[in-house]
């Protein structure tokens, strides 16, 4: 007779087989059992099956396949959050040696990762003008392994010519790579317009509710495939099975999402051009944001972030006394959930030219439009800047 404690491992009874639900069960664990000595693998490749926690489990792969699919790739893997994802592809494609170019407009964490750590592993590292376009030809090298794009750029909005780009980078031998979370990898057909590699922060909008950390990174090629697998199971990039059922979650509703946010941001947007402390706004569905023209030819929509530039002799203290004014609108960093959020920028780091004053990036959510637009209206008038 097994004793009662083995029985605790190695259980006699198991519920019946056979259920069937709509939602992707969430399997988590770190061990894979093999039926024989001679099954076992240590293979990362998704054909190979489940190895290890490690490498996947169904609900993680579950997720990875349905990004692929969502942005037309070869495969996706999941990582941790969106800077892992910027980090797997840096250290994928950008050897001892290599050249590695950013847009001037980069998300500020990519570039702390390639100024304090790819210089650090004897990368070379160069910041192009976003809105560069085909003139990015002059600032490639012999050894340039990696161009990055970021479009619309995370606080300046800039729409690259992301075409015109990855075609000068292809002929240097280049890959291109692309952060296409602003439009959730369905406004930006990144692949149908010659980028390489995508990734994107599905902390954002496919999670959509500001309450999980993933990102994912989405290849052309089995050959960028191979390349990248290598990396991601050398760096033990494991992702919870939670978060990822979360993420599924989300992008059952990312459609509906995407239409109401699109359509609650230009309402607040437009209502903000028409502020007469606002000198420009940066939003790509209008016409005052910098390569707005290339917007309307490779996009087919906005979302949720945007950003707001007052004049140039607007201190400090006021842009604060404005964010800190805000009720509706809350303070943190991300954007793509459901709350509406605001953050200061006095002067984004650039290397080619600044924005002519300081900003204030909004994230706006599903609140309703008209309630942000009071909200907005009282904080400027609480910062003195209501004329």
């Amino acid at each position: 007779m097994t004793h009662w404690t083995t029985k605790l491992i190695h259980p006699d009874a198991h519920a019946p087989a056979g259920f069937e639900s709509l939602v992707t069960p969430v399997y988590r664990g770190s061990t894979t059992v093999f039926r024989r000595a001679a099954d076992l693998s240590d293979d990362w490749h998704h054909e190979a099956g489940y190895t290890y926690g490690l490498r996947g489990t169904p609900t993680v792969r579950e997720l990875a396949v349905r990004i692929a699919a969502l942005e037309g790739g070869e495969r996706t893997f999941i990582t941790p959050g969106g800077q892992a994802a910027i980090a797997l592809i840096d250290f994928t494609f950008a050897e001892s040696g290599a050249h590695v170019l950013l847009p001037d407009s980069a998300y500020g964490p990519s570039r702390d990762l390639a100024n304090d750590v790819l210089r650090r592993f004897g990368v070379e590292v160069d910041y192009y003008p976003p809105l560069a376009g085909a003139d990015v030809a002059g600032f490639l090298k012999p050894n340039t392994r990696l161009v990055w794009c970021e479009s619309p750029g995370s606080v300046t909005l800039e729409v690259q010519d992301v075409p015109a780009i990855a075609e000068a980078a292809h002929r240097a031998g280049a890959v291109v790579a692309l952060d296409n979370t602003y439009s959730a990898g369905v406004h930006f057909d990144a692949f149908a317009h010659g980028v390489d590699v995508t990734m994107q922060a599905l902390t954002k909008f496919v999670g959509g509710h500001s309450d999980l950390l993933l990102g994912s990174v989405t290849v052309r090629s089995p050959e960028l495939y191979e390349r990248l697998g290598v990396v991601h199971d050398h760096l033990g990039m494991g992702v919870s099975p939670d978060d990822c059922s979360l993420a599924l979650r989300g992008l059952q509703t990312l459609g509906v999402r995407l239409a109401a946010l699109e359509q609650g941001t230009l309402h607040v947007a437009r209502w903000l051009a028409t502020h007469p402390a606002v000198r420009r706004v940066l939003h790509p569905a209008l016409p005052s944001c910098p390569g707005h023209e290339t917007w309307k030819r490779d996009f087919t929509g906005s979302t949720t972030v945007f950003s707001i530039v007052l004049a140039p002799e607007v201190p400090r203290e006021t842009v604060r006394a404005l964010v800190d004014g805000l009720t509706l609108f809350k303070i943190g960093w991300s954007w793509g959930g459901v709350t509406s959020l605001a953050v200061p920028f006095m002067r984004p780091r650039r290397d080619h030219g600044r924005p002519e004053g300081p900003l204030v990036r909004l994230n706006v959510g599903l609140e309703d439009p008209e309630d942000l637009v009071a909200d907005l209206a009282q904080a400027f008038e609480r910062a003195g800047l209501a004329t």
